[in-house]
């Protein structure tokens, strides 16, 4: 064979290859909505993107920010956004009305809910609260759970007055006191870090796990049609999160360099940074729940749904006939 012809075979096939490579490489486009703006929490998917973990799945993520967790999730059932990251409980809410929405993951296995006070409310017990004022979001997942914490405390949900302002406005508003205001609700994760980075002093807090509430923190939700039209999607973007939040565990602060990379700002500031590392820090020590006993990240644990689920059917008017496995599939998390 002549040198002309086996350079021609050479090109063609070289094309061929590249071609081949360059179908391996096209990338699916992907929206993730977070259920509030960006917070130390949600430093895993900045890093996963940042340093490639889902371009290396064939994804190109596109990560917004939310408006609280209810949010969160109907932007996923209505399609607007392919993924979601929110409270599981505000999940389970959507889902028993109708919402054709599926958790596909979990990330904070626990909660970190809480009610959050002022020092100088002189607040010592829930039971203090009676006749008092706390600030919450409309659409946050904290609220699902607040009766019950009221209802085991031995309070009704009149006894406390809960006023609703807009999400980048709780702090600022829970500082001043705003309409009489002695505290708010929201996680330990986030809230308290934002507080002291604000000036505030390090406040009480009653967080939700000390009155009965076993709860399923915050996972990523998918639409039903996601799901049973492009499983390979699915699993390609579970894998690449646990991915990144591995990674996270095992470096935070290149999870929260990534972060303050992608949102600049205050947050790519040493004061954001360290604000940013200290709630990281609470999510990567909720990511297994006592259950998992494996330590399988992004495992929804059968035993903490039925216990969620059981908690919101005795208070929260949830359909008594409801399965807790109806909510979430393992079908794409790596055992």
């Amino acid at each position: 064979m002549s040198f002309n012809k086996r350079f021609a075979m050479a090109v063609a096939t070289a094309a061929i290859i590249a071609v081949a490579s360059g179908a391996a490489r096209a990338e699916d486009d992907v929206r993730l909505r977070l259920n509030w703006m960006y917070y130390g929490s949600h430093a895993g998917f900045a890093l996963g993107k940042d340093k490639g973990i889902y371009e290396d799945a064939g994804i190109d993520l596109d990560i917004r920010s939310g408006n609280g967790s209810s949010s969160a999730h109907r932007l996923v059932a209505n399609k607007d956004s392919d993924f979601a990251y929110g409270s599981c409980g505000a999940l389970v809410s959507l889902a028993s009305q109708g919402a054709p929405i599926t958790s596909v993951a979990v990330i904070d296995a626990m909660g970190t809910e809480a009610i959050i006070v002022r020092p100088d409310a002189g607040v010592s017990s829930i039971g203090d609260l009676k006749g008092k004022t706390l600030l919450t979001t409309a659409n946050a997942g904290v609220n699902t759970f607040f009766p019950i914490v009221l209802e085991n405390a031995g309070l009704s949900p009149a006894d406390v007055k809960v006023v609703n302002v807009p999400d980048g406005a709780l702090v600022s508003s829970y500082l001043q006191g705003a309409g009489g205001a002695v505290g708010m609700l929201g996680g330990l994760d986030d809230k308290p870090a934002e507080i002291k980075a604000n000036g505030g002093d390090t406040p009480v807090t009653f967080p939700y796990s000390d009155y009965g509430v076993n709860q399923v923190g915050y996972c990523i939700s998918a639409h039903n049609d996601t799901i049973a039209d492009n499983p390979d999607l699915v699993k390609r973007f579970v894998g690449a999160t646990v991915e990144a939040y591995k990674a996270a565990e095992a470096d935070p602060d290149a999870a929260v360099a990534s972060m303050a990379d992608i949102v600049g700002g205050t947050m790519a500031e040493d004061e954001g940074k360290a604000q940013a590392r200290s709630v990281l820090d609470v999510t990567l020590g909720v990511l297994y729940s006592g259950a998992n006993t494996d330590k399988t990240l992004g495992l929804n644990v059968a035993s903490d749904w039925a216990d969620m689920v059981s908690l919101m059917k005795e208070y929260n008017d949830l359909d008594p006939e409801a399965d807790p496995a109806s909510f979430y599939t393992n079908d794409f998390v790596a055992n």
